[in-house]
């Protein structure tokens, strides 16, 4: 999913309302102080600012049908001509939902002509916002900005014809970066070497006649190499848990998704970890000051301790925490590794580690030096709730499977911390991270965050 799709999705969001907004005004106007008002006086005349407190809650009305009716999903290549056509549907409910919700209140203005009018105007007014933003979004990609750098799998008409209409129409947002006709060792290694140089967003394996195996391996590559696997439909018999359906050259082709954290999903989940995040900064702020103090008192070196981990497909950053180790102990960890507790995969974990400071133990037994990794959440680094962030090296000991961990943001708190932290084996670990990543949701996040200073609390040791 690209950034520019989740922007101009955003967008279309206050687009709407402003459209839907101004439709009533016009109503409004037209109504009482037009043309409209000589040839038919009004018998009762509303009072404009009671009719503006009554538009806002129609206009919210409004959004909340346009989400359900799917004019909201995250698709850059959406014909214009399909969603007004699911704009006509949307209002038209919405009116509907509000002429009932008027006939049973019985206390509203009777006006059928500003229901009428506002129905209208709504239609023409969003369309037209529709038609502004989508313009933009299209010529943005003619220009190659936001587009879908892509890799083709084929042999067959299919796969011609899916490239001809992306090289006919760039406002589909793709770039063909290469074709192959079948996914071997050796179109594995050209695609590698292109990654070295540039970014590859997707990979469709667009010819039906290609085999299961060569599929299932596509697929694993695709996922080792955070790209976006794409095939035509029908290829192969797998069970997909996230699947999305759309269409290139009138041919279904089946999206499969890693995880429901993308789209609408990924813009909720970055909206609360901001808010909540930022809000938690500002309450925590006089704690921080206060450990800040004790840390300087208690042993030489900085407050806070930065650490390289690997977050988001891949990328390195450093992970802030308040300081609970001797300075320079990471230097120290090479002479023991040998007393390594978690031999069984690829972390590094010792119960009485010798160069915990004396102020370290209890940040560590009570999770206060995490603290400071709410300004990670804060800039976008990690996540409230999402797999455990891990060291290079460790990422580097990662099997196969395990590379599904880095599907999203890490974050503070997760699946595993909550269910055994510390003491869990690795692929335990890894298992009820990727259950995570499959199937998250917002009540599972709120979950996962309530039940974690109980976690704390049991004693438990801290990551």
């Amino acid at each position: 999913m690209k950034k520019s799709e989740l922007v101009f999705s955003a967008i279309l969001i206050p687009v709407d309302f402003l459209m839907v907004f101004l439709a009533g005004l016009l109503s409004y106007r037209l109504r009482f102080y037009s043309f409209v008002a000589e040839i038919k006086p009004a018998i009762y005349e509303i009072i404009f600012k009671e009719y503006l407190n009554i538009l806002l809650i129609a206009s919210v009305v409004f959004i909340i049908i346009f989400a359900l009716t799917g004019l909201y999903a995250i698709k850059s290549n959406r014909r214009i001509i399909d969603e007004i056509g699911k704009i006509f549907v949307a209002c038209t409910a919405s009116i509907a939902l509000l002429i009932i919700f008027i006939f049973f209140r019985r206390e509203w203005f009777s006006s059928r002509f500003i229901i009428l009018v506002g129905w209208v105007c709504s239609i023409l007014l969003v369309s037209i916002g529709r038609v502004i933003v989508r313009s933009i979004q299209h010529g943005l990609l003619r220009k190659g900005l936001g587009a879908h750098y892509i890799v083709i799998i084929g042999q067959d008409k299919n796969t011609d014809d899916i490239m001809s209409q992306i090289h006919q129409w760039p406002s589909l947002g793709y770039k063909i970066v290469d074709r192959y006709n079948h996914f071997d060792s050796d179109s594995q290694s050209k695609i590698l070497e292109k990654l070295k140089i540039m970014k590859i967003d997707e990979i469709i394996a667009a010819d039906p006649n290609l085999v299961k195996e060569e599929i299932l391996f596509l697929k694993d590559f695709c996922y080792e190499n955070h790209i976006t696997f794409k095939y035509i439909a029908d290829l192969f018999e797998s069970q997909a848990a996230h699947i999305e359906i759309n269409t290139i050259a009138d041919i279904p082709i089946i999206e499969v998704k890693r995880t429901k954290l993308d789209g609408w999903g990924k813009i909720f989940k970055r909206s609360f970890d901001i808010i909540v995040s930022l809000i938690l900064l500002i309450i925590l702020s006089p704690v921080f000051l206060f450990l800040a103090i004790i840390i300087k008192i208690d042993s030489v070196g900085p407050i806070f301790a930065r650490l390289d981990r690997v977050g988001e497909k891949g990328k390195k950053f450093k992970l802030y925490k308040f300081r609970s180790m001797i300075k320079d102990a990471q230097a120290l960890k090479k002479d023991l590794v040998k007393l390594n507790e978690r031999a069984d995969g690829p972390l590094f974990k010792i119960k009485n580690d010798p160069r915990i400071t004396r102020f370290g133990k209890f940040l560590r037994k009570s999770s206060f030096d995490e603290l400071p990794q709410f300004f990670n959440v804060f800039v976008g680094q990690m996540s409230l709730v999402g797999p455990r962030p891990h060291e290079p090296e460790e990422v580097a000991r990662y099997q196969k499977h395990h590379i599904m961990l880095l599907t999203i943001k890490p974050g503070m708190t997760g699946m595993a911390q909550i269910s055994g932290r510390s003491e869990l084996k690795f692929d335990d670990e890894a298992r009820l991270d990727i259950y995570y990543i499959e199937n998250w949701s917002p009540k599972l996040d709120i979950q996962i965050i309530l039940k974690t200073p109980m976690a704390v609390l049991a004693g438990k040791s801290a990551s």
